[in-house]
Parts: structure tokens; C-alpha cells; sequence
């Protein structure tokens, strides 16, 4: 076996350090900013190669020159040679070297900050459009009329209130644009707190520039009645610099802009644009919106959730009543069609135009005032029954005399 040779290199310096992985081996590389003639010293890379041939195995470290050093992408691998009775002076077990394989090494890309992600198109039709339920019109006109006797928290405490104490423009579509994104998963009377408390908190008037100014613990501590208030003091923040950055500090007139912005979704798209800019695209469709159009039938077959239902919705109610349906149905919802135990009894549509209506009839209020007294208790009992529940009360003594004059009188 021959002995292991480096080829002499007249255009860099060695140098010899002891290998980490063996005492035995002693591990050669080039001096850095070694130069000759006033050109850097091109890197070494080291091969190890062993050669079969009819006499014992050898092993040969090859040269290879390389214009720039490359980084290992694998793990390093261990090459062991036995060494043969015919071995030179330097005996070794094992030698250790990095093999890079850079032709296959792939190099991940990050995407440029330039140009940033597209955002993705909102459907606004479907393929085949849904037919009109049977009677829908009558049905709209009956909750309509209902509706004109119900006051719902919507209708003081809505999304579109939250613009009345500003007075610029700009700043009441960014405060209806806030409001909506508070929304979420929280009550209108949460909702409304909070957006008084976030004004205040801002000086007075919601705007994009006091929003970036703000502290974050201040408008966390503003909102922090709401569902998800952490995540959405990050949206809301977020979304005012993107506001400031890309689109003049105002909201955007699209919904695919909308829709772009940090923790904005469809149904605050749609309905921002119709308080905010007037602009009918199309409906907002929440929770209410979802449940009282499927429990009426108007989705065969019943939508799993708000986004099919906007697209069966918008392809066959008129586009004149996209705006109202959604402040009409969740009026309806938050005080008639609860989510849980429907006041059917008290509804119109329980006649047998909804499907869905409950069969138990509406329990007449009646109350019913009883006097007794007892051999043990001198003192009157009245006796309260409203609706099948009874309640009790003892008359003191002192009050017996006014009583007694009463019925005295009364006789």
C-alpha cells in the first residue's frame, strides 16, 4: 500500500493541526489569506479514494481545486481502512472526511419583500346558480314586518354605530372597519364597550396614525372584553399599518383588498364597503344570517357554512336587498330565532311556513293572586302563580290591619 501523498501546491501554505475525531491523524488545510503573486490561493478539497488492484488495497488522497468554498449539506460520513502488514510507518484505524455533494444540494428561496403574496380572489358567483325557494318573498316580508316591532341590540349597538362620534370621513370608515374586526365571536353590547374604551384610550377619535402610535398594552387592555382580544389587538394594529403603507390611510375599496388585510374575513368585507363606502358587492353573511336561511329552508341542500351560503344567497335574491337582509335576519336572531330554544311560539312563520318551527304552543301568561291564613299562622299567605310556578309569601302581622280594612270595606 503507498503511502498517502500530497501533491505539492507552489500557490498555498499548510497547515497542520491534530484531527478532533483521532489522535493518530493529523489534518492538513490552507493558511487563510494565503496568496501568491498577488492571487488568493484557491481552496483544496480532499477525496479519499481507495484503489482495488491485485496487490493490497492503498488509498490515495486526491486534490481537486474548487473556485469557492462550499458548505457541507449532509452529515459527515465515516470511511474505515484496514491497514495491511505492508503499511508505511504512519499507522491509522480510520479517517474522517466531509463529502459535499452541492451539484444536488437545492437552495430554498424566500419570497421577495417587494412583491408580496396575491391575495386570493373571493368567489362571487357559482357555477350553477341555486333556484329561489318557493314563497321566499312572503316569508322575507313576514320577518321584515315582525322586525318593526323589535328593537335588537344590532340596531343600537351595531357595526354601523361605531362611525357616529367621528366627524373626518377617513375616520369614520376606519372606525366601522375596527368595529367589524371586533366583532368576531363577541356580542354587539361587548363590541360597543369596547370601541368607546379603545376611542378613549386613543385620544378620543379612532384614526390610523393614534392606532400605530398607540401602545400595544393599551389597546389590548381597551379591547380585552372581546372574543380573542389578544390575537385581534395584533390584527387591528397590523391592519392600521398596512392601511397607512399601502392604501393612504384609508380603508381599501375592494373586497379582495379587504380581504387582504390582517384578521379581515368576506362578511366584514361586504359589510364594510356598504356602511363604509355605500358599495353593494354583495352580502355579509354571519352566524344569524347562517342559521335562519337553513331553518327556513332556503338551502337544499342545507349550506355547512356562511361562505355557501352567501353564494346560494347571492345568486337568486335580488341584488336590492343585499344590504338589508343581514341587519334584518340578525335582529331576528338575537331576540326571535335564538340559537338555542327559538321563541316560535311568538314567531308568525310557525303557521307552517318554516319548516323548522317548534310544535309546542306558547304558554299563556296568566297570573293568579290567592289569599289564605292558617290556625298556625295567623298571618295571611299570598300566593303568586305565573306560568305554572308558584310562589309564596307570608304577610307580616303589621300589615295584616290594612288588609283586614280592605276587605272589610270591599264587603
Amino acid at each position: 500500500m503507498s503511502s498517502l501523498k500530497r501533491p505539492a501546491s507552489p500557490t498555498a501554505l499548510l497547515v497542520s493541526k491534530p484531527s478532533p475525531y483521532h489522535h493518530t491523524v493529523t489534518l492538513f488545510s490552507e493558511a487563510s489569506g494565503s496568496t501568491v503573486g498577488g492571487e488568493s490561493a484557491l481552496r483544496r478539497s480532499k477525496r479519499v479514494k481507495v484503489e482495488e488492484s491485485s496487490g493490497p488495497r492503498s488509498l490515495q488522497v486526491e486534490e481537486q481545486d474548487e473556485e469557492e468554498p462550499r458548505p457541507p449539506t449532509k452529515k459527515p460520513r465515516r470511511v474505515k481502512a484496514t491497514p495491511t502488514p505492508s503499511t508505511s510507518a504512519v499507522k491509522f484505524e480510520e479517517i474522517e472526511t466531509v463529502i459535499a455533494k452541492t451539484s444536488r444540494a437545492k437552495v430554498k428561496r424566500e419570497p421577495s419583500a417587494s412583491s408580496p403574496r396575491k391575495p386570493k380572489a373571493i368567489p362571487q358567483s357559482l357555477a350553477s346558480p341555486h333556484p329561489a325557494p318557493p314563497d321566499w318573498r312572503d316569508t322575507y316580508d313576514t320577518i321584515k314586518r315582525m322586525r318593526t316591532k323589535i328593537v335588537a341590540p344590532v340596531d343600537t349597538m351595531g357595526c354601523d354605530q361605531a362611525q357616529n362620534k367621528e366627524t373626518e370621513p377617513q375616520n369614520r370608515r376606519f372606525a366601522t372597519l375596527v368595529s367589524l374586526m371586533l366583532s368576531s365571536q363577541t356580542k354587539d353590547e361587548v363590541t360597543d364597550t369596547a370601541v368607546a374604551k379603545l376611542r378613549d384610550a386613543l385620544g378620543g377619535s379612532i384614526t390610523v396614525r393614534a392606532l400605530i402610535a398607540a401602545e400595544e398594552s393599551a389597546v389590548a387592555e381597551a379591547i380585552a372584553k372581546v372574543g380573542f382580544w389578544r390575537r385581534k389587538t395584533q390584527y387591528i394594529r397590523q391592519t392600521a399599518q398596512r392601511l397607512q403603507d399601502d392604501f393612504d390611510s384609508d380603508v381599501p375599496k375592494t373586497v379582495d383588498e379587504l380581504c387582504s388585510l390582517p384578521g379581515v374575513g368576506p362578511k366584514m368585507a361586504f359589510l364594510a364597503l356598504q356602511v363604509a363606502w355605500n358599495i353593494n358587492v354583495g352580502i355579509g353573511v354571519d352566524v344569524h344570517v347562517h342559521r335562519i336561511t337553513n331553518r327556513l329552508g332556503w338551502h337544499k341542500p342545507p349550506t355547512k357554512n356562511p361562505e355557501q351560503t352567501r353564494l346560494n344567497l347571492q345568486s337568486w335574491l335580488p341584488t336590492g336587498l343585499h344590504p338589508d337582509i343581514n341587519h334584518m335576519l340578525v335582529g331576528f336572531g338575537q331576540v326571535m330565532c335564538l340559537p338555542v330554544g327559538p321563541r316560535c311560539g311568538e314567531c308568525e312563520l310557525s303557521d307552517g311556513r318554516c319548516p323548522s318551527a317548534s310544535k309546542v304552543a306558547a304558554k299563556s301568561r296568566t297570573r293568579k293572586v290567592k289569599t289564605s291564613t292558617s290556625a298556625t299562622n295567623p298571618g295571611p299567605k299570598l300566593e303568586i302563580e305565573i306560568e305554572d310556578v308558584k310562589e309564596e309569601m307570608t304577610i307580616p302581622e303589621d300589615l295584616l290591619s290594612p288588609l283586614s280594612e280592605v276587605e272589610s270595606t270591599g264587603s
